[in-house]
């Protein structure tokens, strides 16, 4: 339900009862005084509940609206002394209101308080019955009111539940992401980046040992590689075994002498990449905070339960006091796991990291959902109102019978209450049941038997007022029935029973009175089934969608961080592979060369390891002119002649240069991984409206053109068209291949 359709179904319900009210002015006698009274009156009611009570973002504990409260009270009963019958449903306005600003207690006793008071009013002029009548109305209307003044308000915090809800899920995805970031690559380019200083060292001096090295960071950097996917699409499973051949020969690498015992149960997938994790973290810890000279890995069984010690010499003064955020993670990860990590030096001068977790592990569970509760009136309490104010309309209509007591006696009363008892029965059990769905042939049978209960005691006793409430069956056809044919029902169902009216005669007041009140009833009591029937479902639903909203959230943040993932890491990283095999190349031939292009390496490992941490913070923005020049240096070193014509683009939104940085990287990635080019030209061209920039080079296949749009071109494609700009990639009359980002100036 709309905001808009809440406040019409609210407008029609509160002029049903404002027109119920006139009429019956008219009918006491229609002088220009009163007539002008009582609409100054009601218009007042209908604005102080539309414009302040009904409206979403009123602070109903403020004096204003403590002041309009005042005067609703004036107007609910002030106009009694003028105008005694027809005013008697306006006192429903204030006791519902009183609910609505009111604080604890106090406003259940003004509620009750005030349908008294509209009850004293009518005694001496009305029989027992017809007292109570109003007593009930008046409790019955409060309801309504309260209920249907929440609608519009109810909207918006739904809204606004599901906004937060998409938020936190959001931010617990962040984190994730940011733990498996570090989990995974941290390693991976600290042990690039230990390789590549050994390897510059050995240069020169020992070009076998060298190569060898070059070759392993060539490996962990296609692995990095595939983790970076592998963490963009949440599927990574870390190898137990890879971790510990990973783990022997990084130590190796860094002089450490490595020890590893490892009784390698049948692990679950879990617990496996657990204890993988511990590995990774233990080696990276050790390498970045430590001068060990010696490790020991040990593993082993026991109870069921399969520990983990990863022991080294090298521990700092200070390592109880940090454990850092990489240990933090691994201990929520033992821990969601049923196990337990505890890091600290041991009194033999060693510092050990000691983790345990289940061999088999409990299935894993959907995390609770931690985010905002849910909005303040909640399920429970709208199935409460619900049924609270279709109980009072019926007991209203019963009560309303008992003013024809003498001419249909016990039976006629009995019978008109048994009709109101099956008319909420059915309201209750199957019209209202949000998880109920009929067939169309029991939804017909459902209405047909709602339509025997209001209809039956109306033609035997030829009383319009007996039997079940009529406004029932109309709210019910417009909920069970397709739209516009539900509506159409509800129409019909509120014509035939103001003809009703009309044919069987006057009842209480005159023949028209009774007939504009029957088409009143109708309306009002069908439309407030509609509508509490929907504020119903609108709870039950929010609660039942928390699940799917947080997870399209989540799919929405994992595609971003993907993207992220893709543009700075996978440049990164597919830079080190170009650049240790060309050193490989060079080892032999060219040491200095190599040395220096060892160096690069070092720098782009180290900017890697500031982007993953980038990334999972989302402060990441790329420099166009420091990219600008990173693209000339890697394609020189790919022996790619390259030319750069660039205009100044200083004055260039923030948003644009990091888009246009973001296109180049991955234009000379793509370049480097799949073309064969010998010439490449970087143009961007600024004018006062437009910038534009062009990738071009020579070395690109026909098949090659039809099958490279990857990834990376939909990411930048998305990322270019979201600045109201285009991008175009493919081949071109000069049998070159060419990559044009075209992206307003606003």
């Amino acid at each position: 339900m709309s905001r808009r359709l809440a406040y019409v179904v609210i407008t029609v319900v509160f002029a049903g009862y404002f027109g119920n009210a006139f009429l019956y002015v008219l009918q006491a006698g229609a002088t220009p005084t009163r007539i002008a009274g009582s609409l100054a009156c009601l218009l007042s009611i209908g604005y102080l509940q539309l414009r302040v009570f009904s409206r979403p973002g009123t602070d109903l504990r403020s004096a204003k609206a403590y002041l309009a409260l005042g005067a609703l009270a004036l107007l609910a009963f002030v106009p009694v002394a003028f105008f005694p019958n027809a005013w008697a449903g306006m006192p429903g306005f204030l006791a519902g209101s009183a609910l609505l600003v009111l604080p604890g207690r106090v406003r259940w006793f003004v509620f009750v308080a005030v349908a008294l008071a509209n009850a004293v009013t009518k005694i001496g002029q009305w029989d027992t019955g017809v007292v109570a009548y109003y007593m009930a109305s008046s409790l019955v209307a409060g309801l309504v009111v309260f209920g249907l003044s929440r609608l519009p308000s109810q909207v918006e915090q739904l809204e606004a539940a599901r906004s937060e809800l998409a938020r936190l899920a959001v931010s617990r995805e962040r984190l994730r992401f940011a733990r498996d970031l570090h989990d995974l690559l941290g390693i991976s380019l600290s042990a690039i980046t230990l390789k590549v200083e050994l390897t510059r060292k050995l240069i020169g001096e020992h070009t076998d040992r060298a190569q060898r090295e070059l070759a392993e960071i060539i490996g962990i950097t296609r692995e990095a590689l595939t983790d970076v996917r592998a963490v963009a699409s949440s599927y990574r499973e870390l190898s137990l075994v890879d971790e510990l051949a990973s783990a022997r020969s990084v130590l190796n690498a860094a002089g450490v002498a490595t020890t590893i015992e490892a009784d390698l149960a049948d692990l679950a997938p879990r617990s496996r990449t657990v204890l993988a994790t511990v590995v990774r973290e233990g080696v990276t810890n050790l390498l970045q905070h430590s001068e060990a000279t010696r490790c020991a890995i040990t593993i082993s069984e026991a109870g069921g339960f399969v520990s983990i010690d990863v022991v080294n010499d090298g521990a700092p003064a200070s390592a109880s006091a940090d454990r850092g955020s990489g240990l933090g993670n691994l201990a929520t990860r033992t821990t969601a796991l049923g196990g337990s990590l505890l890091a600290g030096p041991s009194p033999d001068g060693t510092y050990r990291l000691h983790a345990e977790v289940p061999v088999d592990p409990a299935p894993e569970e959907q995390a609770s959902d931690q985010g905002p509760a849910g909005p303040m009136m909640a399920t429970r309490f709208a199935q409460v109102l619900l049924t609270a104010v279709m109980l009072l309309y019926a007991t209203t209509t019963t009560t309303l019978a008992t003013y024809f007591y003498p001419k249909v006696g016990a039976v006629g009363i009995a019978a008109s209450a048994l009709g109101n008892a099956a008319m909420v029965a059915f309201v209750l059990a199957v019209v209202s049941r949000p998880h109920v769905r009929l067939s169309q042939a029991r939804v017909y049978a459902v209405l047909a038997g709602m339509a025997v209960c209001v209809y039956t005691a109306q033609f035997v006793f030829q009383i319009p007022y007996l039997g079940g409430v009529p406004g029932f069956l109309a709210g019910s056809a417009a909920l069970l029935l397709p739209r516009r044919v539900g509506w159409a029902a509800f129409v019909t169902v509120v014509a035939v029973q103001g003809l009703i009216y009309h044919l069987m005669g006057p009842g209480i007041g005159e023949g028209a009175v009774d007939t504009v009140y029957g088409v009143i009833a109708a309306t009002n009591h069908g439309l407030v089934l509609y509508a509490l029937t929907r504020l119903r479902s609108m709870v039950t639903e929010l609660h039942e969608a928390r699940e799917e909203l947080a997870t399209a959230a989540v799919t929405q943040e994992r595609l971003r961080f993907a993207r992220d993932l893709h543009d700075l890491l996978g440049y990164s990283l597919s830079a080190i592979t170009l650049k240790s095999e060309l050193t490989h190349r060079l080892a032999t031939i060219d040491p200095g060369r190599a040395r220096q292009e060892l160096t690069e390496v070092l720098e782009i490992s180290r900017q890697a390891l500031a982007d993953v941490r980038s990334v999972a913070l989302s402060y990441r923005e790329l420099s166009f002119a420091e990219e600008t020049q990173s693209a000339q240096a890697l394609l020189s070193a790919a022996d790619i002649e390259v030319t750069v014509r660039i205009d100044a683009c200083d004055q260039l939104p923030t948003d644009v240069t990091v888009t246009l940085a973001t296109v180049l990287r991955e234009g000379v990635t793509n370049l480097l991984r799949h073309s064969k080019a010998e010439h490449c030209e970087i143009v961007l061209e600024s004018s006062r409206h437009l910038v534009t920039m062009d990738i071009v080079n020579d070395g690109i296949s026909a098949d090659d053109q039809r099958s490279r749009d990857g990834s990376g071109i939909g990411n930048l494609t998305t990322r270019v068209r979201a600045l109201g700009g285009d991008l175009r990639a493919g081949p071109t009359p000069e049998q070159t291949y060419r990559l044009r980002a075209e992206i307003p100036i606003l």
